[in-house]
């Protein structure tokens, strides 16, 4: 089955076209500056040809349009007619407690899709553009829906619950939801094969590292915990997010500087984390280059992130009652040496070695990076959330539900 994927964000668009049946990306891409002055569609075939087009691209229909146009292109593209398009798999950001699973989409799911919003109003409202986009571009296709809340939904009551009264959580679903759900999935099953183990048999700890961060607890194949809570800002320390932190601190933020619910909310979002400690950049590549060239800002957010993932990795392991793996993954988790030697540094007790050579090797295949004796396997695996949408898009369709 020939399978679209679509990723809408507010200004952007990320997009694969990927073959089922030999899970093959036949072309992918992106829109980006949706609604500005010189938006950009980049695109790259899988026989690699390349190009770039710049133009004006007002809504998400318009993008979804360059999209179907390149795709089409005798020049660049890589189907004949839009009926090759089988099925659309749009990537949702909150299902909530409805949708606990991929699902088929038809106005009942739109109307689910629309509650949603008050839990992910940065996030969902742009997915649903891209859905209502290809409905009216693509009439033919079905359309599935695929959560980064859905692999977190077998959490156990104790690890989801907050400490409020029950009847705000009944109220408004205030609970832990977890995000990233996509790529947590595909690395724990990726971990499993490198390991030659069923996964049923192993505890992970999955850590996708990059502007987002969050990290999972995978026992038996199972989500039982995760850093990531009601929205994408608790748990670890993120590019601009600032994870956790005291609720009483952003009160007295709020009342000693004077600002509204909409100005915290940006604080936290947007001017906190890496960029908030350092003052440099929330780019973990500026803030190593920039430590490294003593500025102690730059070193103390570095520590601050690296801290917080060795604190999860501890709280995950006896959580599950021990540990097999620890998987890195994202941009940062993938890309960076340093903060990998940093995060697992002090966990040989645990029976956790790194091979400092391995772990430095400046590649990008999954690759795994302890040493010959280490009782924990630490594994490097580029995560793949669009094929994990693609297959279960083959897999709803077929199913019909």
């Amino acid at each position: 089955m020939k399978v679209l994927v679509l990723n809408c964000g507010s200004s952007s668009i990320k997009y694969q076209m990927i073959e089922t049946e030999g899970r093959r990306v036949l072309a992918k891409g992106s829109v980006e500056r949706i609604g500005m002055k010189g938006a950009i569609l980049n695109h790259q075939r899988h026989d690699g040809d390349k190009v770039k087009i710049v133009g004006e691209i007002v809504d998400h229909q318009a993008g979804v349009e360059y999209i179907l146009a390149i795709l089409l292109s005798p020049n660049h593209g890589v189907i004949q007619d839009r009926a090759e398009i089988q099925a659309v798999g749009h990537r949702v950001v909150h299902g909530g407690e409805k949708f606990t699973g991929s699902v088929l989409i038809n106005e009942q799911v739109m109307d689910g899709l629309q509650e949603c919003i008050e839990l992910a109003p940065l996030h969902n409202p742009h997915n649903i553009k891209g859905i209502r986009a290809c409905q009216r571009l693509l009439p033919g296709a079905p359309m599935v829906g695929v959560f980064d809340t859905a692999f977190h939904h077998a959490m156990p009551d104790y690890a989801y619950m907050y400490g409020i009264p029950q009847v705000l959580y009944k109220r408004y679903g205030i609970r832990r939801y977890g995000f990233h759900g996509t790529s947590h999935f595909y690395v724990s099953r990726r971990a499993a094969d490198m390991l030659g183990k069923p996964i049923e048999s192993l505890n992970l700890i999955t850590c996708h590292l990059g502007n987002g961060c969050s990290m999972a607890a995978v026992k038996s194949g199972v989500s039982v915990d995760t850093s990531m809570g009601f929205t994408p800002v608790e748990g670890l320390l993120m590019g601009t997010r600032c994870g956790d932190l005291d609720p009483a601190a952003m009160l007295h933020i709020m009342g000693q500087e004077e600002l509204s619910v909409n100005e915290i909310n940006a604080m936290l979002n947007k001017h906190s984390g890496l960029v908030g400690i350092s003052g440099v950049s929330s780019d973990m590549r500026e803030i190593i280059n920039e430590m490294n060239q003593g500025n102690n800002l730059a070193r103390l957010a570095f520590e601050v992130f690296c801290y917080r993932v060795k604190k999860y990795l501890g709280a995950y392991t006896f959580a599950m009652g021990g540990l097999d793996a620890v998987v890195f993954t994202g941009g940062i988790g993938e890309n960076a040496a340093l903060v990998r030697a940093g995060s697992l540094s002090g966990l040989e007790f645990m029976g956790l070695k790194v091979d400092k050579a391995a772990n430095e090797r400046p590649d990008h295949d999954e690759r795994a990076i302890n040493t010959a004796d280490s009782r924990v396997a630490v594994l490097v695996i580029p995560t793949n959330e669009e094929l994990v949408i693609a297959m279960d898009t083959d897999r709803i369709v077929k199913e019909g539900k």
